[in-house]
């Protein structure tokens, strides 16, 4: 099924957007999650003809809040379907992924995060030259867990491929910042590992990684490039984070510490109860995500030193993950929570 909007964007001939850039027909994997949602919102903003391909169960919405937009629907998880039902023999300026897997256990990374972005890659071969933005991760750059693997495995066939590429490695999101939201709301103490230093990061907001993904439709000097970006300002520390929450709503500061040993002892733990389920193995990896986001740095990885360095990574945009608390203790915002948030809003530790 496709469904068309009223607007310019129907159009399949290039228009000229505000400031004279050539509009491009692109094509948009992922527009329902949240870089994706932005994303394609920065795309229409500057006039280029957008190709959403989304689940039958998500093309009503999306067509309501974007209705310049064409939809056509799908499912990226079977090869017919992104041939018949999203390329459809069509020639497209760019084709762009915000594909991720909803949980990062292995089936899943797998199946996604590597999978269905190689089948959209060889029919993208198929049908010309596009250029492929893929939108990836900061943490493969130190890859322990499965969709790490699943990511760097596509990012390899990517450039390998032929067509102009642009790998965006994006650090910290605000949503996965804002998992404590909540519990510091009723009252609860902020968790961190450690003293609250062991890692920082340089979060980046939709809208800013959006401009990001846009900017390299037109940049020559972001064309076959694996290209690591944070948001703008310092590098912010979990304690950092957790005390200026606090004061934005408020309240005097109060943390919790949580060993790291602790969060060992469970991933042991779940690693033996999955000899007898998988339902064990998926949550011994859910366990070492948050593990792994507990203390790893989202910032570039120094290959010579094997230390995170807060200099070399790059800044861009002009959200800060402060102006963003500050808009959710002012009621402004909402967070929305990702897979990978280490604390949820469910939290009773």
């Amino acid at each position: 099924m496709e469904a068309r909007g009223t607007g310019t964007q129907g159009s399949t001939n290039p228009i000229e957007p505000n400031g004279g850039v050539r509009a491009k027909r692109i094509l948009l994997f992922g527009a329902t999650g949240t870089i994706g949602r932005a994303t394609l919102t920065e795309l229409l903003s500057q006039g280029h003809h957008v190709v959403c391909f989304v689940r039958p169960q998500t093309a009503a919405n999306l067509q309501r809040v974007a209705p310049e937009t064409v939809v056509r629907t799908g499912y990226v998880s079977n090869t017919k379907s992104i041939r018949q039902d999203a390329f459809r023999g069509d020639q497209f300026d760019a084709v762009i992924s915000c594909l991720s897997s909803r949980t990062g256990v292995p089936d899943d990374a797998w199946k996604i995060d590597h999978q269905a972005n190689s089948d959209i890659l060889q029919i993208a071969r198929e049908t010309g030259k596009p250029h492929f933005i893929l939108l990836s991760a900061i943490c493969v750059q130190r890859p322990r867990l499965a969709f790490q693997h699943a990511k760097l495995a596509f990012e390899a066939e990517l450039q390998a491929s032929g067509l102009p590429y642009s790998i965006i490695r994006p650090t910290a999101f605000f949503k996965s910042l804002s998992g404590q939201v909540e519990r510091v709301k009723a009252g609860k103490p902020f968790l961190i590992f450690g003293d609250g230093t062991l890692t920082s990061c340089k979060p980046i907001s939709d809208h800013d990684v959006a401009t990001f993904i846009a900017e390299c439709l037109e940049n020559p000097a972001m064309k076959n490039k694996v290209l690591p970006i944070g948001g703008p300002g310092e590098a912010i520390t979990p304690r950092a984070q957790g005390t200026y929450l606090f004061q934005s709503l408020g309240l005097e500061p109060r943390f919790r510490k949580v060993p790291v040993a602790l969060m060992d002892w469970i991933i042991r733990a779940l690693e033996f109860a999955g000899r007898f389920g998988p339902k064990y193995r998926d949550k011994a990896e859910l366990a070492r995500i948050g593990r792994y986001y507990a203390t790893e740095s989202m910032l570039v990885l120094n290959p010579k030193t094997g230390l995170y360095d807060a200099d070399a990574t790059p800044s861009f945009g002009k959200d800060t993950l402060f102006g963003f608390y500050k808009k959710l203790a002012n009621g402004d915002e909402t967070p929305s929570l990702g897979d990978h948030a280490v604390f949820d809003r469910k939290s009773r530790v």
